[in-house]
């Protein structure tokens, strides 16, 4: 697990993120450079399982999230398309096994998630985001025809909402030998 700073009020919520193994990191993070507008790409590819914590469930966080890793195995994944997000382009992620770790955490959080996060994600890593429609379908034309890339996630994230910056809080790598 990456260090992980002392409690300190902040009414900033939390994210939780779903981590990329280097190679697909990479790939994702170098087409995000490439086609998500400059001046609004202040983020590196991710994968977002949720969207706001509440501040005051920040210790709750961090045992569900460490047990869960330490518990769990690296879920599989395809990322195996394109998403046209109307006004962008996401690489589409397929992973039975990791939305399943997302329902575990769900369930622990019964009552205190945010209305967009009570809905099953469709996983994804956003690659461009608030270009035109032309702009997004001309990515989506180029990209087609890619090989579809399996990997398996490699942990869990935490990150402070800096709006628009993330800090990050801590990783926990997967450790278990049995799948989600």
């Amino acid at each position: 697990m990456a260090s992980v700073p002392p409690s300190r009020p902040s009414p900033a919520p939390f994210i939780v993120t779903a981590e990329l193994p280097p190679a697909i990191f990479s790939w994702a993070n170098a087409l995000r450079q490439a086609h998500f507008p400059p001046e609004r790409n202040v983020l590196a590819a991710h994968v977002t399982l949720f969207h706001s914590f509440a501040p005051s469930l920040r210790e709750e966080l961090l045992r569900t999230l460490g047990g869960l890793a330490k518990e769990l195995a690296p879920p599989d994944a395809v990322v195996d398309g394109l998403m046209n997000l109307g006004g962008g382009t996401a690489l589409a992620i397929r992973s039975p096994g990791m939305l399943a770790v997302r329902d575990r955490i769900a369930r622990q959080f019964h009552g205190a998630l945010t209305r967009q996060d009570q809905h099953e994600p469709r996983l994804h890593i956003t690659v461009q985001n608030k270009v035109s429609p032309q702009a997004a379908r001309a990515l989506q034309a180029d990209l087609v025809g890619y090989t579809p890339r399996a990997f398996r996630f490699t942990g869990l994230g935490l990150h402070l909402y800096l709006g628009p910056r993330w800090d990050a809080l801590g990783t926990w790598s997967f450790r278990g030998k049995e799948y989600a």
